[in-house]
């Protein structure tokens, strides 16, 4: 698959199919590949990506610090992911879309539409994060790679995401550069050399500012409340993907249609066809 430069940032992309954009924000927290759109969990099951492309241009990428995607170290905000879906876009000269996410990914298609009005035809938050036992879990994961760095040094980081292929939900020692450390020996080289006090700093300024609040992430209910933009939201129902979570959405984004569908009953059978009978009553409008 193609590398193109968005924000910065190398990031590995696919196009799928002709019609409107649909920037799609991928699936599986901190493992947030084009793969999972397909591999995982609820989505393997529904299929989006049987049906979408028949209609839509679907745009799917590695999340920056994911798959085969580059990434930095600094303090990532919901903003920086929004920056690299933007760059994106301007890179495969395409001035407006939809903009879809799963799981995690549904916080940066928030950010994204507060930051880009614009820009968006409609928003699809399929089984959006949140809810306190997602926030507390996160905040979790990285006390343990912040502890694994304290007691062994950054060099330890990159001999312990070189020894296996877990990424960082899997082990949360090796922190949220373990993928970019296997993909490039200069990153991991130029992370070994990081002063580690600021380092650790970066860290806590990261997760404290992307999951502070027992919600949906991603941005301030004051500016969800401002946007009129089209909106469908499909919940989740565990530990990770509050319904509540769900619901919030429904709630701070006015006129947000909500498919009040059981999760065992997501099927590719109907979900699909809600998605699509939602982005076309976008475009028909």
């Amino acid at each position: 698959m193609p590398l193109i430069d968005a924000d910065g940032i190398e990031t590995r992309y696919e196009v799928m199919g002709d019609g409107p954009a649909i920037l799609m924000y991928a699936p599986g927290g901190f493992d947030a590949r084009i793969e999972q759109w397909t591999n995982l969990g609820v989505y393997k099951r529904i299929k989006l990506l049987d049906h979408l492309p028949a209609n839509y241009k679907c745009i799917l990428f590695d999340r920056r610090e994911n798959g085969q995607s580059g990434g930095r170290v600094e303090r990532i905000t919901w903003q920086h992911f929004v920056r690299q879906g933007a760059g994106l876009l301007d890179a495969l000269g395409i001035q407006k879309a939809h903009i879809m996410g799963g799981c995690m990914g549904c916080a940066p298609v928030a950010a994204f539409g507060v930051a880009h009005p614009e820009r968006t035809l409609s928003m699809v938050h399929y089984w959006p994060v949140g809810g306190a036992k997602y926030r507390i879990s996160s905040h979790q994961r990285f006390a343990r790679h912040l502890a694994f760095v304290e007691e062994n040094g950054l060099q330890s980081v990159v001999d312990l995401v070189h020894s296996h292929d877990k990424n960082f939900s899997g082990d949360p020692r090796g922190g949220p550069w373990g993928q970019p450390i296997r993909n490039s020996a200069t990153f991991a080289k130029a992370y070994a050399e990081l002063d580690q006090a600021q380092y650790l700093l970066t860290v806590t300024a990261t997760f404290r500012g992307l999951f502070d609040r027992d919600t949906a992430p991603g941005a301030e209910p004051e500016e969800l409340l401002n946007l009129d933009i089209p909106t469908l939201v499909v919940p989740g129902a565990d530990d990770f993907h509050a319904t509540s979570a769900a619901r919030y959405l429904q709630e701070c984004i006015t006129g947000s249609e909500y498919w009040d569908m059981p999760v065992d009953e997501q099927t590719e059978d109907n979900a699909p066809q809600r998605v699509i009978e939602f982005l076309d009553s976008v475009s028909a409008a």
